[in-house]
Parts: structure tokens; C-alpha cells; sequence
């Protein structure tokens, strides 16, 4: 993207391989696609920032003024080489492809082994950034040597070269490099580009200005980068492996990257003996230690009434299904999931369909396929006789702090909800841990009372110290999303949930055909109601899809 320019005095015009008009054209041509690959640049830094630490918006708005910001400084910089406008272009594309190229690497391996990828991003949006900046004016410089066109004419072609370039590359990352090659290869891609259409553009067009020495130290330095980027891409796979080690630990069974995330079981059979575990995109959301705990607070208490027809949003991996299945006179479950892969994986891995009381050949259980807050929209009206109104709507989602799942605790969404619910139906909702994040438990609790539902929130403790099974936990602690770090041990090791009804709060208990349960009984539940009453937060807004209110 262009943030400044500088207009360089006209030279006198070089000796050129080509005509001024087609030296003219190549110019445009490496403006289009330098800006091709610095966009993928910043995406690729949104993308990683966004699963490796969470929280698309605020990595995002973090990555994008970094950048802008640095490109200005870039710009100011660039004035001191251009009197060498040539060699000075040439080494900064080397520069911006090593890094940039290299960059989701890096910031990979700083997540894998040092657990902190932080510092990393804001040194490569920084450093990116500033060589971004520095294109446009040595471009300028180098147009206006090869063309008398006028200022302004030569600005509005860069500006257009640019702009297109950017909406290529935009359009490029998700639907071609991120799809066909992932983000690592991906960006080795793109930098080698970068380097090529740099160096070329410098070497054979501008090489008569360049001394001997000068074309050398190009010439090598180009090529030292194309072999580190090369090297690279040689040993991506490898280097994917040694680091889902890093993450995962030795036991990782199965890494497959669908089109909605990167899910992992580590664990379970074959696993050496270890518990299974389920990741998703790098958090921990399911842990055979423990994982009924939650489960089991989630269902139970949403099935105490009529509960003849169920429906779970989330909770592909089958779990909460298998504790709704149990009771005998459920007669149908709607499970709706974001992804075909983890509802594939649910059904064919052996560890975990076991786990999940192999729900998914239960002829009582339909799945369908997207996203929850379009599905309760275009079913909501319960038209069809096999949707609503349900008796019981679990919400076993990720929590509100993760940015892309906010609208899924918006005001509008339990509107929704509330449409499909039977009279006198119950909807339950996971909404983090109060003793960690009350504030956002809490703001859970004011936006269902807001969409008109009574609340009754409760919670459940008992998860293992520092590996737990609800949504969003990270390994061991670390990046774990409810703010626990390594070392809190159970601080943090309790569920939040609010049980809500339209009109009157219902009451947190039991149904008397509940099946035996290994983590729940009353006196349980009564414990987990003044454990989440104590952390009460009063006189909170809701969140809405205009004005969300789960920040951080």
C-alpha cells in the first residue's frame, strides 16, 4: 500500500536493454506485483496472530497500525538512497522477501518452543512495514528516470499498479496460497517472488547503472536468499512435525487442517497410554481426564423438564450429545456444527468414538452442517416438522472472548434461540469461567436477560490442575484464553454456565430419569450456584452485534 512518495528531480535518462515505454511498463508491472506479495505479507501476519494468540480484532487493528505506521517511516528513510535508487531498490526487496518469507516460520517457532509470539509479531510488522514504505519512493525515482511523463500521471499509474497488486494479493492469500499450500509455504512463495521480480526488475533494466561491485553484491545476495527461502520450503514438513511435537507433545495420532481450522488428537489409542486430547487451532477443548465435568454440568441440568426434543449448537466432537442420548425418552437431537471435520473425526476415530459413546450411529441424532447463528436464523420459524420448537438448545461453543464467536452471545442471538425453544423450554449456555473472567460471565448472564430470558447461572469445579476439558484451554496453560497461566494451578478450574428459560428463572436440578453421573449430584449443583453468585458483577450492559462487550 502506498502511505507516502517522494518525486524525485529528473536524471539524466540510463541506458536501457528495452524502449522507455516498455522499461516503463516493467516498472508497473514489479509495482504490481511488490504490492501483491506486501499484502500477503500483512495478511499472513493477521492470520497467524489471530490463531496464535486469539483475538482477530485487536491482532488485527495491532498488525495493520504497526504497519501503516512503519511504511511511513520507510518513506521518510528512502529519501538517503535515492541517489541509488537502483541498488537501494534491490537490496530492500531482498530484505522484504527473507523477512516476510520467513516470517509465519518464525513466528511459529517462537509459539512452539518459547510459547510467546508477541514480540516477534511487532518486530516483523515493524520491520515489514518500514520495507514496504521504502518501495514506493525508489519506484518513483526510478519511473521518472525512464519516462518524462508528468508527476501526476506517473503517481495516479503507481497508485493504480499498487491497488491492483493489493486486491490480487488479497484475493490470493485465502482462496489460492492459504487452501493449496498453507501459511508456511505459502509465504516461502511469495517471498521468492518478491526477490525475483526485485532483483530482475534491478539487474536487467537499471544494470547499466550499477558499478561491477554493485551488481555483484546483488546478484549474490539475491541468490543467498533464494536458497534460504528454497532450504526452507525443503524442510517445511519437517519442521511442521518437530513443532507440533513442541505443542502437542509425542503423541499427537492425527493433524489435519480442514477448512474451517487445524484439528489435533493427541492421545487416546496408540497414544502410549495417554489420555486422549482434542485441539483446535491450538487450544485444548477436550481432555479424557475430565471432560465429563463439564459435559455433565453443561446437559443435566438443561434436561430437568421435557426434554423429548434436543438441540446442541456446537459440540461436534459428540460429547455433549452422548449425555443427552443417555436419557431414553429423548426422541430426536439437531446437532449443528461449524465443521464437516470434526463431526468426521467424532464418527471414524476410534479413540474418540468411544469417548463420545459412538452418538453419532444413534439413528436419534441429525447433524447438520454450519454456522449456528444462520442456521437459528433461516430455522428459526420451525416449518419443517423435524426443527423446532426443541424442548432443550445447548450452546456448547467457544468462549465470548475468542472475537470470531462474539455475535454467537449477542443479544440477537439469543433472540434467535428463543424462537426455536418450546414453551416452557430450556437453553443452556457455556459462558466461561467466573472465578477468572467474571466480567465476562457476567455480561453473558445481563445479554440473555436482555433477549427476555430468565437466568439462573451456576458453575462446576473439578477440573484437573492445569490440563482442563472445557472450551479454549490451552496445553499445559500455556495461551490459554481464560487468563490462566502455568503454575496457577486450579485457580482457574471451574465452568461457568447460566441455565435460562423465557419469562421465569428454572430452577438448577436434576430430573428425576437422570442417568447415574460420575461428577454431578444435587448437593453439587447447589454448591455451583453460590460459587457463581459470589463472583457477581451487577448492572452490566449486554453485548449486541453492534456493540460487543467481550474485549480481551
Amino acid at each position: 500500500m502506498i502511505d507516502q512518495y517522494v518525486v524525485a528531480p529528473a536524471e539524466s535518462a540510463p541506458r536501457l536493454p528495452v524502449r522507455p515505454s516498455a522499461g516503463r511498463f516493467l516498472i508497473l508491472a514489479v509495482v504490481f506485483v511488490c504490492a501483491a506479495c506486501g499484502l500477503v505479507y500483512e495478511l499472513e501476519l493477521v492470520a497467524l496472530a489471530s490463531y496464535l494468540i486469539g483475538d482477530s480484532v485487536t491482532q488485527a487493528s495491532v498488525v495493520l497500525s504497526l504497519m501503516v505506521f512503519a511504511m511511513g517511516l520507510g518513506s521518510l528513510l528512502a529519501k538517503r538512497l535515492r541517489c541509488r535508487a537502483a541498488v537501494g531498490f534491490g537490496l530492500v526487496e531482498a530484505a522484504l522477501a527473507l523477512l516476510g518469507g520467513c516470517s509465519a516460520m518464525v513466528l511459529y517457532a517462537t509459539f512452539a518452543w518459547m510459547g510467546e509470539s508477541r514480540y516477534a509479531l511487532i518486530g516483523f510488522s515493524l520491520s515489514i512495514g518500514i520495507l514496504i514504505g521504502a518501495e514506493i519512493p525508489l519506484l518513483m525515482t526510478l519511473i521518472q528516470r525512464v519516462s518524462r511523463q508528468d508527476a501526476g500521471g506517473t503517481v495516479a499509474d503507481l497508485f493504480a499498479a499498487d491497488y491492483v497488486g493489493a486486491l490480487v494479493g488479497g484475493l490470493a492469500f485465502p482462496f489460492l496460497l492459504l487452501p493449496w499450500l498453507g501459511q508456511l509455504t505459502g509465504a516461502l512463495l511469495t517471498g521468492a517472488v518478491n526477490v525475483v521480480a526485485g532483483g530482475a526488475l534491478v539487474l536487467w533494466v537499471f544494470g547499466s547503472d550499477l558499478t561491477g561491485r554493485e551488481r555483484g553484491l546483488l546478484l549474490l545476495v539475491n541468490v543467498l536468499v533464494l536458497a534460504v527461502l528454497g532450504a526452507a520450503a525443503v524442510m517445511v514438513d519437517d519442521f511442521e512435525r518437530a513443532a507440533r511435537r513442541a505443542v502437542y507433545g509425542d503423541g499427537v495420532r492425527v493433524a489435519v487442517q480442514t477448512d474451517v481450522q487445524e484439528v489435533v488428537l493427541t492421545g487416546g489409542r496408540g497414544g502410549r497410554g495417554e489420555p486422549l486430547s482434542l485441539y483446535l487451532d491450538g487450544r485444548l477443548r477436550v481432555s479424557e481426564r475430565d471432560e465429563f465435568r463439564y459435559h455433565e454440568a453443561l446437559v443435566h441440568p438443561a434436561m430437568s423438564g421435557r426434554h423429548e426434543r434436543v438441540l446442541i449448537l456446537g459440540g461436534g466432537d459428540g460429547l455433549a450429545a452422548r449425555e443427552v442420548l443417555r436419557y431414553a425418552d429423548v426422541r430426536s437431537v439437531t446437532l449443528v456444527e461449524l465443521d464437516p471435520g470434526v463431526a468426521r473425526l467424532a464418527r471414524t476415530d476410534p479413540a474418540l468414538a468411544e469417548l463420545n459413546g459412538h452418538a453419532y450411529e444413534d439413528p436419534r441424532l441429525r447433524v447438520e452442517y454450519g454456522d449456528a447463528f444462520a442456521w437459528l436464523r433461516g430455522h428459526g420459524s420451525g416449518s419443517a416438522p423435524e426443527r423446532g420448537p426443541y424442548d432443550v438448545v445447548i450452546s456448547d461453543l467457544p468462549n465470548p472472548a475468542i472475537t470470531p464467536s462474539t455475535k454467537l452471545y449477542s443479544e440477537e442471538f439469543y433472540g434467535l434461540a428463543s424462537r426455536v425453544l418450546a414453551d416452557g423450554g430450556r437453553l443452556t449456555v457455556h459462558a466461561g469461567p467466573p472465578a477468572v473472567r467474571p466480567r465476562t460471565y457476567w455480561t453473558v448472564d445481563a445479554t440473555l436477560r436482555a433477549a427476555g430470558f430468565g437466568t439462573s447461572p451456576y458453575s462446576a469445579t473439578g477440573r484437573a490442575a492445569g490440563f482442563g476439558a472445557g472450551p479454549d484451554r490451552a496445553h499445559d496453560g500455556r495461551n490459554a484464553d481464560e487468563g490462566e497461566a502455568a503454575g496457577e494451578g486450579t485457580r482457574g478450574a471451574d465452568w461457568g454456565f447460566v441455565l435460562a428459560a423465557v419469562g421465569r428463572p428454572p430452577r438448577v436440578e436434576l430430573s428425576p430419569d437422570a442417568p447415574r453421573l460420575r461428577s454431578l449430584a444435587a448437593p453439587v449443583l447447589a454448591a455451583g450456584v453460590l460459587g457463581a453468585e459470589r463472583t457477581r458483577l451487577r448492572d452490566l450492559p449486554p453485548s449486541t452485534l453492534v456493540h460487543p462487550r467481550y474485549a480481551g
